[in-house]
């Protein structure tokens, strides 16, 4: 058992109210010399508008190739949960949330796509990545962005 998590197996977790970056934990990749994927889908996140305050919801996926920390998936589903009363637009949602891993794992490649229930007649689907500079993940970035909803789905209001 790592000693640096205390949030996974706690029975009395409490949810934070507000914006929470702290609350992220990290534990050691066993497979560092793999690169190899780790996704995660939050169908049900939630912030607020930060101009009316209503709420905002999406689909955020996470995909990352780990280089020496991982996320722990309870703190950031606490993290991700913290965002429940922030207010802040779509694109800076994904890009705060890429951000925070980004110094929290200092992972080799990130993508976080948030997928937003249209609001007004329109939804607004922001996409992020980060590359480790100087490296081959760099490219695959570059790549990626440019590729990136080539052949979008077919959007059925959500």
């Amino acid at each position: 058992m790592n000693d640096n998590l205390t949030l996974l197996g706690n029975k009395s977790t409490s949810y934070p109210t507000t914006y929470a970056p702290y609350i992220l934990e990290t534990f050691e990749n066993k497979h560092q010399g793999n690169d190899y994927f780790v996704k995660f889908n939050c169908p049900e996140f939630t912030s607020l508008c930060p101009i009316t305050s209503q709420p905002d919801f999406a689909c955020i996926t996470i995909s990352y190739i780990p280089d020496v920390k991982m996320v722990e998936s309870k703190s950031l589903k606490l993290y991700l949960f913290s965002f429940r009363n922030h207010g802040a637009f779509h694109e800076d949602c994904v890009n705060i949330i890429m951000k925070d891993l980004i110094k929290l794992m200092s992972p080799k490649y990130i993508e976080v796509w948030g997928k937003f229930t249209p609001r007004g007649g329109i939804s607004i689907d922001p996409y992020c990545n980060y590359g480790r500079r100087g490296t081959k993940y760099e490219q695959m970035a570059f790549e990626r962005l440019l590729h990136h909803d080539m052949y979008p789905e077919k959007v059925d209001n959500r």
